[in-house]
């Protein structure tokens, strides 16, 4: 639970100007951005009021879901509309640092904006530079926290189950890459690497169980099996596929990373243990179940068509004494799932984001987290590169 939150008065000052409903504007309207969309729809008083996208295409796919919002090909027009209460950034990552930087120097409303926070530490930086001044609040999108057996894996760990942690493994294994807009997502210059675009979410958890900030980090992983067939105006994708990383934190508690991006037929995408001197505990996700394809069979073995399988998240506690693991399935509500690609915790995290513009909570993932984050994979990234161990403090 979050510790209490006294009142003040620009909490006061929030709940003034939104008497009524919260309005958002969505900048990006690509399946993270309508993703976005269908889970702030669930949620009671919100409204998306403003679509921001330059590519006609995606916006035609987003305004069957908001069909009441205005539509913005030019960023200078959006910022310019007072019917906005909170923006979504849920544009490319290489895109995020511009746009923050818009936002911070002229304006003054919320920002929500989704991981990684940008995609070099310069830029990281300087975005949390800013915000340092800016009044409005601003979260970053670790939405892998709310994910509701990672929720109750956190839970559990900060109520003691397994000591003091001093060890943290996540691996995840899982489908490649999906094909995104401008196929801007199979560049390194784009992306940040994949240790920084798609494992953030690890490395901000394992900060998180830690409660510790990183200080060395090392790396092996190479682009081996995905899009090497592929090639964008004679440039072949430089964004690696499988690694493994290994971090130390400052108190001396240790974290790995085991990622494998061809690995389409594991049961659970995602499965994070945590061990101390009580036990270990573990929780495991499954992906999305439209990604998970299983080939119907009848009586005489013939197929008749593949549809995806429903799999529930685990959570699994083997105590040192006495011996035998205790399991536990933790079900995820059908109308989140059918709302996007991660368990839920995109609708959990708009929840505790919605409270926080109603002035009844805090920020609960601050920009120095995600900076925190992407410097973590940053180094991991450089430390393939130069098959040695990376200092944080080098970056």
């Amino acid at each position: 639970m979050p510790p209490p939150v006294f009142d003040s008065p620009r909490r006061k000052l929030i709940r003034q100007e939104m008497s009524s409903k919260v309005k958002y504007a969505i900048i990006g309207s690509g399946m993270m951005g309508r993703e976005h969309i269908q889970n702030i729809s669930l949620l009671v008083d919100t409204e998306v009021t403003a679509l921001f996208d330059p590519d006609d295409h995606q916006l035609s796919l987003s305004i069957p879901l908001a069909p009441q919002a205005t539509i913005y090909r030019d960023f200078g027009d959006l910022i310019k509309d007072t019917n906005v209460d909170a923006f979504v950034i849920a544009s490319p990552n290489h895109t995020h640092v511009e746009i923050l930087k818009e936002i911070l120097l002229n304006d003054s409303r919320a920002i929500l904006a989704e991981k990684p926070l940008c995609t070099t530490a310069e830029d990281c930086r300087a975005i949390a530079e800013l915000a340092d001044s800016y009044k409005a609040p601003i979260w970053v999108a670790m939405e892998y926290r709310y994910m509701p057996a990672v929720t109750e894996l956190l839970n559990r760990v900060g109520a003691g189950t397994v000591g003091d942690p001093k060890m943290i493994a996540v691996q995840e294994h899982r489908f490649p890459f999906l094909t995104k807009v401008g196929d801007w997502n199979r560049f390194n210059i784009n992306t940040g690497g994949t240790l920084v675009e798609k494992c953030c979410h690890f490395f901000d958890l394992m900060r998180l169980i830690a409660d510790d900030n990183a200080v060395r980090v090392y790396a092996s992983g190479a682009p081996d099996v995905n899009f090497l067939d592929e090639s964008y105006e004679g440039k072949t994708p430089d964004i690696i596929d499988n690694a493994f990383v290994i971090i130390d934190f400052a108190s001396g508690k240790r974290a790995s990373l085991s990622l494998c991006m061809f690995c389409d037929g594991s049961y659970f995408q995602e499965e994070i243990s945590v061990l101390g001197a009580k036990g270990k505990l573990e929780c495991r996700v499954p992906g999305p179940d439209r990604l998970w394809a299983v080939d119907n069979l009848d009586d005489l073995g013939h197929s008749t068509g593949f549809t995806g399988e429903h799999r529930e998240s685990e959570i699994v506690f083997s105590p040192r004494s006495p011996k035998g693991p205790i399991r536990e399935t933790v079900k995820v509500d059908t109308s989140l799932q059918l709302a996007g690609d991660h368990q839920g915790s995109t609708f959990y995290q708009h929840q505790r984001f919605h409270d926080v513009l109603r002035g009844k909570g805090e920020v609960e993932v601050t920009v120095d987290d995600g900076l925190q984050a992407v410097l973590i994979g940053l180094a991991a990234e450089q430390s393939i590169r130069e098959h040695r161990a990376i200092e944080i403090k080098e970056l």
